[in-house]
């Protein structure tokens, strides 16, 4: 399921209307986000479809044809509430996750 979502996500991103180097480097990220994520599902399965699944709708919302900022932000909340308590155990995720979250967020609001 975690594959999934991030394959649907990477194939939106690749398939969207995003300027190229923004495409390029969102696509980059999630890359990382993905190798994160593999190791993190073998411990912690619901934290990590909890954050792709917040990953998927955070770039959904901020990739729009016209954002609703409203949106976006709280996508942005959750995904970053998704990694909590994880900082310890899993820093280059959560590193993953905020490189993500703060490349969405600068889509232009």
């Amino acid at each position: 399921m975690i594959q999934d979502t991030l394959k649907r996500l990477e194939s939106r991103l690749a398939d969207g209307s995003l300027p190229a180097d923004k495409r390029a480097e969102l696509l980059a990220l999630v890359a990382q986000l993905k190798s994160e994520l593999d190791a993190l599902s073998a411990t912690h399965p619901d934290a990590a479809r909890s954050i792709a699944g917040f990953t998927d709708v955070s770039a959904h919302e901020a990739t729009r044809d016209a954002p609703n900022t409203a949106l976006v932000d709280l996508s942005l909340r959750g995904l970053q509430q998704s990694v909590l308590g994880l900082e310890e155990t899993n820093p280059k995720l959560v590193t993953a996750v905020n490189a993500v979250a703060v490349a969405l967020s600068n889509f232009g609001f």
